[in-house]
């Protein structure tokens, strides 16, 4: 049976908030640091990074 990783680590690929898609930059106790890499959507980031909490995300591949 294949587990899921539930906390990221630095350059994973995740997904979060309705199709972001983003590389781990820092892992922090709670949080990450995404670089966004994909954004679909009208949110706007600052400098394309954001701070995403651990059960807001899934990891789509490294």
């Amino acid at each position: 049976m294949l587990k899921t990783k539930k906390i990221a680590e630095l350059g994973d690929h995740i997904l979060f908030k309705n199709g972001i898609k983003g590389i781990v930059e820092k892992v922090n106790e709670n949080t990450v640091i995404v670089n966004i890499t994909e954004n679909k959507t009208d949110l706007e980031f600052e400098g394309n990074r954001t701070v995403v909490a651990h059960k807001n995300y899934k990891v789509i591949g490294a």
